[in-house]
C-alpha cells in the first residue's frame, strides 16, 4: 500500500488497529505513524519502528490516510484543531468514534473531506475484525478498503445503523467472551481442567462459525442436527432457555444500543 497512515488516539481500538496494520503484509511499520496526548504512553511502540509523532500538524504533513481512534468527548476540540491542516486533495479521514455522525464533522471540518466512518472490534489485533463501513460518496472507497482489509472482514452499512454495529460488532466481542468464559466454567464444573475446557470450547466456537458460513445454514438449522429426543442437548438447551439465556442476550443488546442514545 503506497499511503502514510497516521493514527490519532492509542487506546483500546487505536491500538487495535494499529495491531492490525503492524501485522499486516501489505504495510511496512515505517508507512505507521502515531499520536496521542500524552506521548510517553507510546514509548513502547518504538521498538516496531513505528514512527511517534508529537506534533498533528507534522503527521498531516506526513500522512494522507488520518485514522482518528479518540475518545467521542474529545472530537470536536481536536476537529477544531486539525481543520487548518487538513488538505482535501491530499487527505482521507477515518473515524472510529463511536457515536459521531458524518453531519456532525462537517460542523467543523470542511464538507469536502474524503470522510469515513468505521467501528472495527478489538480483534482486527490479529486481522480478524468485522469493520462496518459508512461513507458519503466518495471515490476514495476503493482505498479505505484496501486499508481496512488488513484488519479482517468489511462489512458497508447505512449510516444510521452505525451505533446498531457499535454493539452488535464492538461490544458483540465482548458478549462473545462473556459466553465464552461461562462454557470453560461449566466444562471445569463437569470435570475438566481449566486449559482442556478452554481449548475444547474454542474449537467448539470456531467449527460452529465454519458449520454456519460452508452450509449457508441458519443456526437452528444445525441445532436440530444435534438435538435428539430426550438426548443430553434438549435438556441443555430448554434449561438455559428457561433461565433466560436468549431473552438476557437480546435484552443485552438492547440496552447496550439505548445507551448510546
Amino acid at each position: 500500500m503506497k499511503h502514510s497512515i497516521g493514527i490519532i488516539g492509542i487506546g483500546n481500538i487505536g491500538s487495535s488497529i494499529l495491531n492490525g496494520l503492524l501485522n499486516s503484509d501489505n504495510i511496512h511499520p515505517s508507512q505507521l505513524h502515531i499520536h496521542t496526548r500524552n506521548i510517553s504512553n507510546l514509548s513502547c511502540w518504538e521498538t516496531y519502528s513505528v514512527n511517534i509523532i508529537s506534533d498533528k500538524k507534522l503527521l498531516f504533513e506526513k500522512c494522507s490516510i488520518i485514522i482518528i481512534a479518540v475518545k467521542p468527548y474529545q472530537l470536536k476540540d481536536l476537529l477544531k484543531e486539525i481543520n487548518n491542516y487538513i488538505n482535501i486533495d491530499k487527505h482521507i479521514i477515518i473515524s472510529a468514534v463511536s457515536g459521531i455522525n458524518i453531519e456532525d464533522y462537517f460542523l467543523y471540518i470542511n464538507n469536502k473531506t474524503p470522510l469515513f466512518r468505521i467501528m472495527p472490534n478489538t480483534a482486527a489485533d490479529v486481522g480478524s475484525s468485522v469493520t462496518c463501513l459508512s461513507y458519503n460518496k466518495n471515490k476514495k472507497v476503493n482505498e479505505v478498503k484496501d486499508l481496512l482489509l488488513n484488519l479482517g472482514e468489511i462489512i458497508e452499512i447505512e449510516e444510521s445503523l452505525m451505533n446498531a454495529a457499535t454493539v452488535l460488532g464492538a461490544c458483540g466481542i465482548a458478549f462473545v467472551f462473556r459466553f465464552i468464559r461461562a462454557m470453560v466454567q461449566g466444562g471445569i464444573q463437569i470435570g475438566f481442567d481449566s486449559k482442556t475446557a478452554e481449548k475444547v470450547v474454542q474449537q467448539v466456537l470456531i467449527g460452529a462459525v465454519n458449520l454456519l458460513r460452508e452450509n449457508a445454514s441458519h443456526p437452528e438449522q444445525e441445532i436440530d442436527k444435534v438435538t435428539t429426543p430426550k438426548g443430553c442437548t434438549i435438556v441443555g438447551l430448554n434449561e438455559m432457555e428457561h433461565q433466560g439465556f436468549s431473552s438476557s442476550l437480546i435484552k443485552g443488546i438492547e440496552m447496550s444500543y439505548k445507551s448510546l442514545s
